[in-house]
């Protein structure tokens, strides 16, 4: 299939993602246009025509979850009831993910209420990437084409030459994928014992399992609101001796608050990726953020072309790496 006959368009909160994805395609992005009016309706209107055509919808739920979904499901139907012949919707981040299961009485499974909604809207498939857990991808009928930030980060990580690394999970829910990142790098890992007592975004961590001592710590999770699990576990990995400690993010959406605590943290560095365009990290000295949108463009390619994604998962192609550092 011809990759200029691709038809990508751009969400309110996808727009600089989306040209940074064409730009490594080589394509350009769909006219279209979001307005929201004073009593918060949202309205959405294709600019060209899609008769026929497989369409790609860019929009991240990052720091308005609830205005960027809503927008998800307008798209999608202007996209159906104008005769497209297929949608699908580019989730870089999904932020209710995180609500991925009853743990508790009388509460919603949100990830699955989400997921519903967006395939009765009628999406036909759904990229994201490093979803809070696996088992999201499973609350879907339609196909979910799950990415991950490790080959991007590592390969940013690797070309720092950093000596005597360990990576650290925050939690042990985290341990299998931290698990990864060392396999990638080739190090040892470290894991955090946190425990969460309510909803108040703030988390304890209360002890560490792993050598760190005299090593550089490289903290990876999945994301970061508050800064706390991260600032308590540097202080942590201090105490036990680390000599540096740095911290890597598949999503970066700290509110200012959180990017101020970690400011005044040990952590000296935070590279994480602009799968959320957050405002917030323009302020701060601390924060390295490294493109995913060319590891989105190659995956959208080959959707397009009828190719496997497999790949991607585990290994990417030089040239997506060397877009994503630019």
């Amino acid at each position: 299939m011809n990759i200029a006959e691709i038809k990508i368009f751009a969400g309110s909160s996808g727009k600089a993602f989306a040209e940074k994805m064409c730009r490594y395609m080589g394509v350009e992005v769909g006219r279209s246009e979001t307005l929201s009016f004073s009593e918060g309706n949202t309205f959405v209107r294709i600019g060209e025509t899609v008769r026929g055509k497989d369409v790609y919808l860019v929009q991240t739920m990052g720091l308005k979850p609830n205005d960027e979904f809503v927008e998800i499901l307008f798209w999608i139907d202007a996209f159906k009831r104008a005769s497209a012949n297929s949608v699908t919707v580019i989730m870089p981040y999904f932020s209710y993910a995180k609500g991925d299961k009853k743990d508790e009485p009388r509460v919603s499974i949100r990830a699955r209420v989400c997921a519903e909604a967006i395939e009765m809207a009628g999406a036909d498939r759904v990229v994201a990437m490093d979803l809070h857990s696996d088992q999201i991808q499973g609350f879907f009928k339609k196909p979910v084409d799950h990415l991950y930030a490790l080959p991007v980060l590592c390969e940013t990580i690797a070309r720092m030459q950093l000596s005597d690394l360990v990576v650290v999970s925050p939690d042990a829910g985290f341990a299998k994928q931290a698990r990864k990142y060392a396999d990638y790098l080739g190090t040892a890992i470290a894991i955090g014992d946190k425990t969460r007592k309510d909803h108040s975004e703030r988390a304890e961590v209360l002890e560490l399992i792993g050598d760190v001592n005299g090593k550089t710590a490289l903290i990876f999770d999945d994301f970061s609101i508050s800064g706390g699990t991260l600032v308590d576990l540097s202080n942590m990995l201090v105490r036990r001796g680390a000599k540096r400690i740095l911290a890597c993010l598949s999503h970066l959406v700290m509110n200012e608050a959180g990017i101020k605590k970690l400011e005044d943290s040990p952590i000296e560095l935070i590279i994480g990726t602009d799968s959320v365009d957050n405002p917030h990290l323009a302020h701060s000295s601390k924060i390295k953020v490294v493109s995913v949108a060319p590891l989105f463009g190659e995956a959208v390619s080959r959707i397009h072309k009828r190719e496997s994604v497999t790949p991607l998962f585990e290994k990417v192609p030089d040239e997506v790496i060397l877009e994503s550092m630019e």
